[in-house]
């Protein structure tokens, strides 16, 4: 791994190990009911479709208006799209090229 996160440890290196393990969407749903409560799960499934719709040069109001989710948020997400560590961009360019294909 050439990206080192200044939150690496064991313990996440172990986590994302096992999410990498995962086959299908029904392992997806099974793991994350498991291990995130619903709140959590509907907390990242919103940050994603922010960050989503960000990439879509949607409006703030826009992005409200369509996810429920608060400007702050919606704020920080995009502080990330900028800033960050090209988390959102790498996977965003990935389902892009899956939905392509």
């Amino acid at each position: 791994m050439s990206y080192e996160s200044k939150f690496k440890r064991d313990d996440i290196d172990e986590l994302f190990k096992a999410v990498l393990l995962l086959e299908d969407e029904e392992d997806c749903y099974r793991f994350f009911e498991d291990i995130c409560t619903i709140n959590e799960i509907h907390s990242i499934a919103q940050r994603l479709q922010v960050a989503k719709l960000l990439s879509e040069n949607k409006t703030y109001s826009e992005i409200e208006s369509i996810t429920k989710a608060s400007t702050a948020t919606i704020s920080r997400i995009n502080k990330c799209l900028v800033y960050g560590a090209e988390g959102y961009k790498r996977i965003l360019d990935r389902m892009k090229e899956a939905e392509e294909k």
